[in-house]
């Protein structure tokens, strides 16, 4: 296993890779760092105090949050704008040709997915210092531009820096941007756990059943990302001059979890929302709504089992083009054995997707209720230990490891992954 692992290092072109990658994580580490000018970083502590709502905002950022740096939205407008930019693409002509066009259609809808990027972080930047104008120094209207300014220009700063690991580096660079701000949080976390301990507020068994729970639940989203239901495929054989093509068998794999994380993300942010508007305001309705929606309350959880499961089909069936996979079978003579090409090889494939995207649902509604599950088991809270923060950080690492492990094969070394 080391001597496989240690074949990395001799491709040159891959080990330039990972060190411009890591270089590039080195300079996303060192910007949480730096804070927003005219900001109170005491009065911030103190919002991060009154809840775990912040705090889960401020895992995704890898602490940029809580400290109010130059990167405390992170990403996330990126990732908003990537998905609206997904879904509009069934609603409007021009993106769904644009979809079609192969590179050059990449490359409009890129451009677009910036300027969108763009948009939205400014006005989250506006209605985050707004929101936060207590930890303002001086919240005048243009101190507070000011810092919407700043938070928009870093944001900015790191859809470029994931682009550029994209383009020089191993992995996909906005998923590896999350997935470093993750696990930067780790640290952290094994000092709370460490201070608990200490203190006495929580046992040794404690500590032994969360790494047993933490281990078993990372091999289980393991198991289930790397799952497919495989649907057979058959091609007629055809004569085209004095050469024969098809005549072969193949499948169609459909994962598991074909949503990935999206459901989880709508479904918090429909939940949070309420919540979010009710730390600013003082409303009496608002506010008793609110304490109903709090996390890990009965009606929260249920809520967000079925907003989880209801986007799940939404996003498979959005992403996922039943009625083109059956044509394009159709059109390269390929068909189901048994099933009938055209519309009945559609519904078949409808079917199936439909069952294996419930087990999907119920997959993602069992990991974004992880934490509380893993609180009330071992009573340490905190620790954000999330199913999402999870499902991030295995998904990213599987997809990277898959492809350094195809760089190192094609130049005829031995592999690393079994």
């Amino acid at each position: 296993m080391l001597s496989a692992l240690g074949n990395i290092f001799k491709i040159p072109e891959l080990r330039d890779k990972i060190i411009f990658t890591l270089i590039m994580f080195a300079i996303f580490r060192m910007g949480t760092h730096i804070p927003v000018p005219g900001v109170d970083p005491t009065a911030i502590e103190q919002l991060f105090a009154n809840g775990n709502l912040f705090g889960l905002l401020d895992l995704f950022s890898g602490g940029a949050f809580s400290k109010f740096s130059i990167f405390a939205m992170s990403i996330t407008p990126y990732i908003n704008a990537a998905i609206i930019m997904q879904l509009l693409t069934v609603v409007i002509p021009t993106l769904e040709q644009w979809s079609k066009e192969g590179q050059e259609g990449h490359k409009k809808t890129t451009k677009v997915t910036r300027y969108l990027t763009v948009v939205l972080a400014f006005f989250q930047a506006i209605g985050m210092s707004i929101g936060l104008k207590a930890a303002i120094l001086n919240p005048n209207p243009v101190n507070i531009l000011i810092i919407a300014i700043t938070l928009t220009a870093g944001t900015v700063f790191l859809m470029w820096l994931g682009e550029q690991i994209t383009a020089q580096g191993v992995g996909n660079g906005i998923s590896l941007i999350i997935f470093a701000g993750i696990v930067a949080a780790l640290p952290k976390n094994i000092g709370t756990i460490y201070h608990y301990v200490q203190a006495g507020t929580i046992s040794y068994f404690s500590v032994f059943m969360f790494m047993v729970i933490a281990v078993a639940m990372i091999v289980f989203v393991i198991h289930v990302e790397t799952g497919f239901r495989h649907i057979p495929i058959s091609y007629t054989k055809r004569v085209g001059g004095q050469r024969a093509y098809g005549g072969h068998s193949s499948h169609i794999p459909l994962k598991v979890n074909q949503a990935g994380v999206i459901p989880i993300i709508f479904a918090s942010s429909v939940l949070m929302f309420p919540v979010t508007i009710a730390q600013f305001i003082e409303v009496p309705w608002v506010k008793t709504v609110a304490s109903y929606l709090q996390w890990g309350t009965p009606l929260q959880t249920a809520l967000y089992v079925l907003l989880i499961v209801f986007f799940t089909y939404f996003y498979t069936a959005v992403t996922v083009k039943i009625s083109d996979m059956a044509e394009n079978l159709k059109k390269y003579g390929g068909f189901i054995p048994g099933i009938r090409p055209g519309q009945p090889t559609a519904d078949y494939l409808d079917h199936v997707l439909t069952r294996i995207t419930l087990a999907g649902s119920i997959f993602l509604a069992f990991i974004a209720v992880l934490p509380n599950m893993i609180a009330a088991a071992t009573h340490i809270e905190g620790v954000y230990f999330g199913g999402t923060a999870l499902l991030i950080v295995v998904g990213v690492a599987l997809q990277t490891m898959k492809q350094i492990e195809s760089m190192v094969v094609m130049r005829h070394y031995e592999g690393f992954m079994k």
